[in-house]
């Protein structure tokens, strides 16, 4: 496990890794450096395939079970904890909490959820976040092949407790047109999400909850 914990952090994420890519991933460093600067804490750590170097993904409930360990070790550090993760990893993260609440954590955070698989659209992945009892923030690029946006918009539309960001012009991988620092954008809107839920300033302009509005389409610039 990666643990980066700026001085004064406030909160702490729990970060898991895409199917593709272990912890030490040049995104994640990148977010992770990005969430530091805006006093939030990661915890990055890999799923058993990964650190065996094997490119079959483990069953779900070994991934889920490790999600269990991370959230665990998280615990310790005394900062109030999120979780969640890129890709697969946040879709793990959420399908872990909705078996069985995850100690602790006070909401999820999915850096590109992954509805469905490439060019073949459907929901039945986010049948399980009716299941989940704590507010989750769903960051999106409108080029995300895996996620279309009016079939994740329609999911969410039901769930109360998510928030939909959706990021101009950004792939799955958030690559985004030149001259827009995606990296940097996320982790200032996961801060100012994450504050709000926490009950402190600087996310006033985000609405988690609410249905149709509040789940809908809160757009970066």
């Amino acid at each position: 496990m990666i643990l980066q914990k700026p001085e004064g952090a406030w909160a702490l994420y729990v970060l898991a890794h895409g199917a593709g890519a272990g912890m030490r991933h040049p995104f994640l460093q990148s977010l992770s450096d990005a969430l530091a600067r805006e006093g939030v804490a990661t915890l990055r750590y890999e799923f058993p395939y990964m650190e065996s170097g094997t490119r079959r993904i483990d069953p779900a409930p070994v991934l889920e079970a490790r999600v269990r360990e991370a959230v665990a070790a998280a615990q310790e550090h005394g900062l109030p904890l999120f979780a969640g993760g890129k890709s697969m990893g946040g879709r793990m993260t959420s399908q872990a909490q909705a078996r069985e609440p995850l100690p602790g954590v006070r909401g999820l955070v999915f850096v590109g959820f992954p509805l469905h698989p490439p060019k073949k659209p459907g929901v039945a992945r986010a049948e399980h976040l009716r299941g989940v009892r704590v507010p989750m923030f769903f960051l999106q690029g409108t080029r995300d092949d895996l996620a279309d946006l009016t079939l994740l918009q329609g999911v969410l539309r039901d769930l109360p407790l998510a928030t939909l960001h959706v990021i101009d012009g950004a792939d799955h991988s958030f690559r985004v047109r030149k001259g827009t620092d995606a990296i940097a954008l996320l982790a200032r809107t996961i801060a100012a999400w994450a504050r709000q839920i926490l009950g402190g300033p600087g996310g006033s302009e985000l609405h988690p909850g609410g249905g149709a509005e509040g789940a809908g389409s809160k757009r970066a610039p």
